[in-house]
């Protein structure tokens, strides 16, 4: 029997209309519109789309929409001073600083300067131990969005086993720690884990952020078991004439045709968790937005 597809563009559309009915609430009831700065460093085309896509989203919302879009020469102090300025900003509640950063800036030294209870990107050393501790703050989006497509397709998750693939800072440390919240059973795994796909073959939950293309194979899933694919790889063509031509497509890190034969629950990629990252976002703006204000 094929897997349940986990459809990340259904289950986008839902957080997005929760967050826009949120939003129009806290304009009503408290004249409080949620705003959200981007800031964007330099020329890259993938974080322009990006940039493009969370403006436009959140605009959609009802929010307060800002965009900077700085020049590559840009110096680390110019940023680091807009990125105050907008912590001191009362009509800014979210401020998001795209990575990655050109290579003369330490994205270091300017996430440390960023306001931990505007983080909504959740990266900020303050907001990784808030989560750790258990205490209240800003969900990396990533994370937070799977854990949605969890708990929305399994419910309850107490006492499942669950395997993250990657310990990045950025999604495999704090989705651990967020299903470590959730009573699951939690192991990090990595490119070095010994036996590896053995260690796949027990979990009830496997989430793979290791940024390698399909390296997850299908006899590594226990059958009926939930895949989380976070990766987004470029990769060509199998066809030598598109793969001459430069064309690429997009795969994650799980080897989707033969995985989806053994498991229960699978997203795709494209359209699975990349679609709920920026939804994601639009949910921590409001998030942040009530709690600066004081009216969760």
């Amino acid at each position: 029997m094929a897997a349940e597809i986990i459809d990340g563009k259904l289950l986008s559309e839902a957080v997005r209309t929760k967050v826009t009915a949120e939003v129009a609430a806290l304009v009503r009831d408290h004249g409080l519109k949620p705003g959200l700065a981007v800031v964007l460093v330099g020329e890259d085309p993938a974080s322009q789309i990006y940039v493009r896509s969370k403006g436009e989203q959140s605009l959609a919302a009802g929010m307060h929409s800002v965009t900077h879009r700085l020049p590559a020469e840009t110096t680390e102090d110019a940023l680091i001073g807009l990125v105050r300025e907008l912590n001191a900003d009362k009509t800014i509640h979210g401020i998001l600083v795209q990575l990655p950063l050109p290579k003369h800036i330490s994205e270091a030294r300017v996430l440390a300067a960023l306001d931990p209870d505007k983080d909504v990107d959740g990266l900020t050393v303050a907001s990784a131990g808030r989560l750790a501790s258990g205490l209240p703050g800003l969900t990396p989006c990533t994370p937070l969005g799977c854990m949605i497509m969890l708990r929305e397709t399994l419910g309850n998750l107490a006492g499942k086993r669950a395997l993250v693939v990657g310990r990045s800072i950025l999604v495999g440390r704090p989705l651990a720690a967020l299903l470590l919240a959730a009573d699951c059973t939690v192991t990090i795994a990595h490119s070095r884990t010994i036996d590896l796909p053995e260690r796949c073959r027990e979990a009830d939950i496997r989430c793979a952020a290791i940024g390698r293309p399909q390296m997850i194979k299908g006899d590594w899933v226990k059958p009926g078991a939930a895949v989380i694919d976070i990766g987004v790889n470029r990769v060509p063509f199998r066809d030598p004439a598109a793969a001459a031509a430069g064309k690429t497509k997009v795969v994650g890190d799980v080897d989707f045709k033969a995985a989806s034969k053994v498991a229960g629950w699978i997203t795709p990629v494209p359209g699975g968790v990349g679609l709920m990252t920026v939804a994601c976002l639009l949910q921590n703006t409001v998030t942040a937005a009530e709690r600066i204000a004081g009216v969760e």
